[in-house]
């Protein structure tokens, strides 16, 4: 079921998503070669409930194999959902960071990927691309357009104009009550086709996108999804409002950014 939300909704859905921008700056402070991905995910699940939210993440899934952590920590072939660990980040690290935050009923959900010190060019511009490509589906999702519209804008940013692997296993989705709603929002896809978009609709657009083949590999533990190819992958996310003439991210990268430019281990490269 897709939902249109009432204002009063999409101000609850906004500040938690603004709470999930927060909590991705804090980690943008944190990163530098050293630091375990574990102790990330600890302050992380510290300000998440200091600020009176509930980690979206943290249980989410079948009771047998329910995801262990408040943060999905991606570090470099691995595209999403990657284990917070006794992992020791090294210069160089390409480091996805996924998070959501639950409060008043609703949830926000948002992503960023940061580098660690010097990466290459074609990291760097990976990342830069992708990011665009978020920004312009983003503009997409506008009233009486189609999730196709968006989906397009993906694609043909990230692999028709630079070559980039779209991955297809993963996809956005609606955002509100639950984590992940109705409609399903793909990377890639054709103008016009699925589901008609409608003002107030609010949905997870994330970019999932691969340096190589857009081929990925589920591991052992039935979450962690890695490149077939161990090439790097990047993620970016906003929580976005559907708008009348173009859509609204709620969420912000703003924040994020800052801390990133006045970390000294995080590489601007890609900015």
């Amino acid at each position: 079921m897709i939902h249109i939300r009432t204002k009063s909704e999409i101000e609850i859905i906004r500040r938690n998503a603004l709470m999930v921008t927060a909590t991705l700056t804090e980690v943008a402070k944190m990163l530098q070669p050293g630091i375990t991905t574990r102790s990330l995910d600890e302050r992380a699940e510290q300000f998440i409930r200091d600020n009176g939210g509930i980690p979206s993440f943290k249980g989410y899934g079948p009771r047998n194999n329910a995801f262990p952590a408040s943060l999905c920590i991606s570090v470099n072939d691995v595209v999403v959902h990657g284990f917070p660990s006794d992992y020791v980040l090294k210069e160089g690290d390409v480091v996805s960071v996924d998070c959501g935050f639950y409060k008043d009923g609703y949830h926000g959900d948002h992503a960023y990927t940061f580098a660690l010190g010097e990466v290459p060019d074609a990291v760097a511009k990976l990342m830069r691309v992708t990011k665009e490509s978020l920004a312009l589906a983003v503009e997409a999702a506008r009233e009486n357009n189609r999730v196709g519209d968006i989906s397009f804008s993906v694609e043909n940013h990230t692999f028709k104009q630079h070559g980039y692997g779209v991955v297809r296993e993963l996809v956005g989705h609606g955002v509100g009550k639950n984590l992940h709603e109705d409609p399903q929002v793909p990377n890639y896809g054709r103008r016009g086709d699925g589901k008609r978009l409608k003002a107030g609709m609010v949905l997870a657009i994330e970019p999932m996108i691969n340096l190589g083949t857009h081929r990925v590999n589920t591991l052992e533990d039935g979450w962690t999804i890695v490149t077939a190819d161990g090439m790097v992958s990047v993620h970016y996310e906003h929580t976005t409002l559907v708008g009348i003439t173009a859509g609204e991210a709620l969420s912000s990268f703003a924040p994020i950014e800052e801390a990133e430019r006045n970390n000294p281990n995080l590489s601007k490269a890609h900015l």
